[in-house]
């Protein structure tokens, strides 16, 4: 059985932490302001992007070009974005069996990384990992996804890979952020006639056009999906601190509770023994008497 100082020291223990869980709360939730803020601003241009994007796919003479033309599948690279900190719940665990699943439908796949716990978790599985990045400064992930970005058309050119798939977590809201594994290329070709044939002119040609906006399509493709993934990332942190601190504060309120009922419990056998004693001492001197 606990004695009370057992208890006494349970409980700062628990303060100590308690207070430890209040500014990583607070921290998640500052950093969620500024990644939300972040991603508020690059998903209309995603957006605007990807609707050129689907309407050069139904111009006439797209589906010849290298970004659209649909190939063999010998190989496939899976981006996969976690974070490199656990405390965030099932964030992580949710992205990687989302990965897993979609790469173990026979595929030959090569993964790049980012992010320490999915690297580990893959690490494990053997999984062939190419490349990994971890540590990413906030500052630096625009101009690293633009490298990035570059790198996946060269392996894709160079049928290295044959076809790419970015994985990574999409922000909805504080409370659902749901993980996607999405193609991004080879490029869809819409299904609809080419509505655009006899309307718009390219110049010097449709394919020079390709060139030079699919890499820029991709390379904002990137950024918003870590947008998203950082984004929902610090919002499963801020939750699962919220609720670790109310764990933490249940405890200590139950803590306390016992110490009451224990000290209380060590009074009244002290008083049941100053009484039986005067008892005793009061019979003893009547027997004198």
């Amino acid at each position: 059985m606990s004695s009370l100082r057992d208890i006494r020291q349970r409980i700062d223990n628990v303060r100590s932490t308690e207070k430890i869980i209040k500014a990583m709360n607070m921290v998640a939730s500052a950093k969620l302001q500024r990644a939300r803020a972040q991603l508020e601003g690059v998903r209309p241009i995603y957006h605007e992007l990807k609707r050129v994007v689907t309407d050069i796919s139904r111009y006439k003479g797209t589906e010849t070009h290298a970004f659209f033309e649909k190939r063999k599948v010998k190989s496939s690279l899976y981006v996969v974005i976690t974070s490199d900190r656990g405390l965030s719940g099932s964030y992580n665990a949710n992205i990687m069996s989302k990965a897993l699943d979609h790469m173990n439908h026979g595929k030959n796949e090569k993964i790049f990384v980012i992010g320490a716990k999915g690297h580990e978790y893959f690490k494990k599985r053997n999984k062939n990992i190419i490349r990994t990045v971890t540590n990413i400064n906030d500052a630096h992930v625009y101009y690293g996804a633009e490298r990035l970005a570059n790198w996946i058309i060269e392996l894709y050119l160079s049928d290295e890979a044959d076809e790419v798939f970015i994985v990574y977590t999409h922000f909805e809201s504080v409370l659902n952020y749901v993980p996607y594994v999405e193609q991004v290329l080879p490029l869809p070709i819409k299904s609809e006639e080419y509505a655009y044939e006899d309307d718009m002119k390219y110049e010097p040609d449709i394919h020079a056009f390709i060139d030079h906006l699919i890499p820029l399509y991709l390379h904002m493709n990137l950024f918003r999906a870590f947008s998203e993934s950082h984004t929902s990332e610090q919002a499963a942190r801020m939750v699962n601190m919220d609720s670790a601190g109310k764990n933490a504060s249940k405890l200590i309120e139950e803590l306390t509770h016992m110490y009451n009922r224990r000290r209380q419990a060590n009074i009244t056998q002290e008083l049941s023994e100053i009484v039986g004693s005067a008892n005793v001492l009061s019979k003893g001197e009547s027997h004198d008497s």
